[in-house]
């Protein structure tokens, strides 16, 4: 019992510690997720996109420049309905925003680039 004591003592302030500091560098662990992994890879690569998709684009008035910034960035990766063990390139669908979604885009992540199949609008 004397020994646990001890272990809480010195465990509670040292994790305090070591959340401050890396609060303060601004270290997290989100990037990590699968969710935040595919949409950082994502953005990472040169975009293409279908004929369908451009099509679609201009019907709703949503340009290059909202749909990385907001829509594919802030949007939630629906693993039920994506392929991401396809091989070569996995197919995903991803919803914006998380809550109460009102698009719904397709694209297939290749080695270099990165394919716009659809963009949907779900309301």
């Amino acid at each position: 019992m004397k020994k646990l004591k001890f272990y809480v003592i010195g465990l509670i302030p040292g994790l305090l510690l070591v959340f401050f500091i890396l609060n303060k560098k601004g270290a997290s662990c989100s990037g990590y997720l699968p969710n935040s992994r595919v949409i950082a890879e994502t953005l990472s690569k040169e975009f293409q996109y279908s004929e369908n998709a451009k099509s679609e684009m201009s019907t709703y008035k949503i340009n290059e420049k909202f749909l990385k910034d907001s829509i594919i960035t802030n949007g939630k990766v629906d693993f039920d309905k994506s392929n991401a063990q396809k091989k070569p390139c996995p197919d995903y669908v991803l919803v914006y925003p998380k809550e109460n979604p009102t698009y719904e885009i397709t694209f297939e992540k290749c080695e270099e680039t990165v394919t716009l199949n659809s963009l949907k609008k779900l309301k």
